[in-house]
């Protein structure tokens, strides 16, 4: 098994960051000990990053299905400050970016799963066209059509945002 290098560690964060909208270090431990605990369902054929970085993705999305997750976005306070913001940034501009982030990943949770997945692949995991249709087995013409399609879908939900 390849070792959790520096990289990968940093992938991980990365991921955990595109798909919250900040660093969650619970979240960061999480996928450490699941890569632990199963790291004989890794096969060496595959590449590492890529097993550690469908792992995270599915812990984010556990995360997001969970009742944690729920109860922490009611209890949240809405001027709280993420990691990630820059020091140059207003609360409010913070604020703002937080609630939009939440819309944004409930859309995109709300897609049908076939959508999801490849919205999920292509915009949060940056594969490309080929990696995707590999890892869903279908045809580049059908992921460039569910992206298509998820993209309309949220370009029609989240039409609101455009105009703030």
């Amino acid at each position: 098994m390849a070792v959790l290098e520096k990289e990968n560690l940093l992938r991980i964060r990365a991921i955990i960051r595109k798909m919250t909208g900040y660093v969650n270090e619970d979240l960061e431990q999480e996928v450490l000990l699941k890569s632990w605990e199963n790291r004989h369902h890794y096969q060496e054929e595959g590449k590492f990053k890529a097993w550690l970085s469908a792992l995270t993705v599915n812990l984010c999305r556990d995360y997001f299905r969970s009742s944690r997750f729920k109860a922490e976005a009611l209890q949240t306070p809405l001027d709280t400050v993420p990691d990630i913001t820059a020091t140059e940034r207003s609360a409010e501009e913070v604020t703002d970016m937080k609630k939009r982030q939440k819309i944004i990943l409930k859309a995109v949770d709300s897609l049908p799963k076939k959508m999801k997945d490849v919205i999920v692949f292509y915009e949060f995991e940056e594969k490309s066209y080929e990696e995707i249709a590999a890892r869903l087995h279908i045809s580049v013409g059908t992921v460039k059509s569910r992206l298509f399609h998820a993209r309309s879908i949220l370009s029609e939900k989240l039409a609101f945002l455009k105009g703030e």
